[in-house]
């Protein structure tokens, strides 16, 4: 634990230790999973006779995302063993990836202690019709951690448990983005050890096969075209094991990416030696936690590049959010690109064409009907229009008349 870090579980998770990297042991533990869906949920750990453990929470920024629930009234499932609190179980390939395993440092720890490994990790599903399935990329994950590892889903009713070792959120959304020394050291020391590295050294990291709907970019075809020509691999990583994902983040020297879930897990194989640019998709702050993952794990300094020419947002909704969609401005990405040395040309990359663009939004099926086009981009795109006519003006203005002899 480092200097100033608090032990008070009713305060934030912090990089700097605290609570965040203690581990709490709960006998007869009960375990009680969320009855509806929502952002904050009545959900978490209860001691045996009843009392709120606030260690167990899940925190999100500066406020937890499940709080103290009911004593349940009905009989609970009994499970014997010893097993480890993981927390919330979330489908979300992205939210898994920083909040599912936001405890998961604490294998490194019971490897050393004297009462030994756990049965498997305990979770409460994040969606409650979700209940007790798991999935490929989850098990995956935690096998690439540690092998053999049991996952339990406690889900529909509560349950006690024999033995839980509760450890402190150490990584997730906000400050703890950072992820604290234990965690960031588990993850370095113990995951994808036996992947090795295989692929390209130049990729980019795709969203355009996701559409649209979930966060694309308009354009995005395009630009993959001009990476190409430069000798990127244009990589989908959702069309791959995580093994493969890995094996290609660890062997490529230059990655660009769309800001998104692929640059989580870039992060816990990242090194410094390899450089990095992410390319926006919103305009939005939600990229700045993003950056810092990168930049805390990898110890290297992410290019992030806003080359937005708008957004499209839906009608009934315009503003930025999970909804919308960036259009993307090839010509300040090549520039940027090459400035800072992950392509030879992009001084010359096109901006598209009205009439590209509408084809695109025609293929995608993008009706003007449903979506329109940020009202702050436009009005800052007409102020840019207006300014450069000013200034042309006043050039021919100051412009001496042709003599005509």
């Amino acid at each position: 634990m480092r200097d100033g870090a608090d032990l008070d579980p009713a305060l934030p998770p912090s990089p700097r230790g605290g609570w965040s990297e203690s581990l709490l042991t709960l006998r007869d533990a009960i375990v009680v999973p969320p009855v509806e869906s929502g952002m904050v949920q009545e959900a978490g750990l209860l001691h045996a006779d009843g009392r709120y453990c606030a260690e167990g929470a899940l925190w999100r920024r500066h406020r937890p995302i499940t709080i103290a629930p009911p004593q349940p009234t009905g009989p609970c499932e009994r499970i014997s063993g010893r097993w480890l609190w993981g927390g919330v179980l979330w489908a979300h390939f992205g939210h898994f990836l920083v909040e599912s395993t936001s405890r998961l440092w604490a294998l490194a720890e019971l490897d050393r202690a004297k009462d030994g490994p756990v049965e498997g990790v305990l979770f409460i599903p994040k969606r409650p019709a979700v209940g007790e399935e798991v999935r490929g990329f989850q098990r995956e994950f935690l096998s690439l951690l540690q092998k053999d590892l049991p996952i339990r889903v406690v889900a529909g009713s509560a349950a006690r448990v024999e033995n839980l070792v509760v450890p402190g959120q150490g990584f997730g959304l906000g400050a703890i983005t950072e992820g604290t020394d234990k965690y960031r050291s588990a993850i370095h020391k113990r995951f994808a050890l036996d992947i090795a590295a295989e692929g390209p050294e130049k990729i980019y990291i795709s969203r355009s096969r996701l559409g649209l709907g979930k966060g694309g970019l308009l354009g995005e075809e395009q630009l993959e075209d001009l990476l190409a020509a430069e000798g990127y691999e244009i990589f989908h990583p959702q069309e791959h094991s995580l093994s493969t994902q890995l094996a290609r983040y660890k062997a490529a020297r230059q990655v660009i990416a769309a800001d998104g879930s692929a640059l989580h897990l870039y992060a816990m194989v990242g090194r410094p030696d390899q450089k990095v640019a992410m390319v926006l998709r919103r305009k939005s702050t939600a990229h700045t936690l993003l950056t810092e993952n990168v930049r805390h794990f990898c110890n290297s300094d992410p290019l992030v590049i806003g080359a937005l020419r708008t957004e499209w947002m839906p009608r009934n909704h315009q503003r930025s959010s999970r909804l919308s969609f960036g259009e993307l401005d090839h010509s300040v990405i090549g520039k940027a690109l090459k400035s800072a040395g992950f392509i030879s040309g992009g001084d010359d990359w096109p901006v598209l064409s009205d009439q590209a663009r509408a084809q695109i939004l025609q293929d995608k099926g993008i009706r003007s009907d449903r979506f329109v086009e940020s009202p702050e981009f436009l009005r800052a795109r007409i102020r840019e229009m207006r300014r450069v006519r000013r200034e042309r003006r006043a050039q021919d203005a100051a412009s001496p008349p042709e003599r005509s002899d």
